[in-house]
């Protein structure tokens, strides 16, 4: 009887979670040209989506504002360029690689080689030491070879 009450109780709040249909160019293939720039442009209120991805206000704008530079002919990199030179380069979902955004793509590189770098160093020390410790002296070699030498 309980699970029946709580199966209805969560089909009658259904509708509560369903979203507005996204709206569709009446041509698909500019739709598909839609989603393929929409992919290429960051969300700047959810900062970790695409506007194809976000269902903010303002990325729903931004998708509607490409679907209407495509209509008027124009193609995905001039779309681009305009809205890198409105909003930088913030908002490239994949930044194009520039001066200004060379230590973006080199920042993690370089801090894994420098963190090969500190290991190959540290395993090295470590090495050395290991090796002055477990060394024997000269009187504890003299002894072990005469120890060998009975035998």
């Amino acid at each position: 009887m309980r699970s029946g009450v709580f199966f209805l109780l969560g089909l009658l709040a259904m509708p509560v979670l369903a979203k507005d249909a996204q709206p569709m160019a009446a041509d698909p293939e500019l739709e598909l040209k839609v989603n393929e720039v929409s992919d290429e442009l960051r969300c700047l209120v959810c900062q970790n989506q695409t506007i194809e991805d976000s269902q903010a206000p303002l990325a729903i704008d931004l998708k509607n504002q490409v679907r209407q530079m495509l209509a008027q002919g124009k193609n995905k990199d001039e779309i681009l360029k305009f809205m890198t030179d409105r909003y930088g380069d913030f908002v490239r979902y994949r930044p194009a690689i520039n001066l200004r955004t060379l230590a973006l793509w080199l920042a993690p590189i370089l801090i894994v080689l420098t963190g090969l770098v500190a290991l190959v160093i540290t395993i090295k020390k470590r090495h050395k030491l290991i090796s002055a410790q477990s060394a024997l002296s000269v009187e504890q070699q003299q002894y072990l070879d005469n120890l060998l030498k009975e035998k």
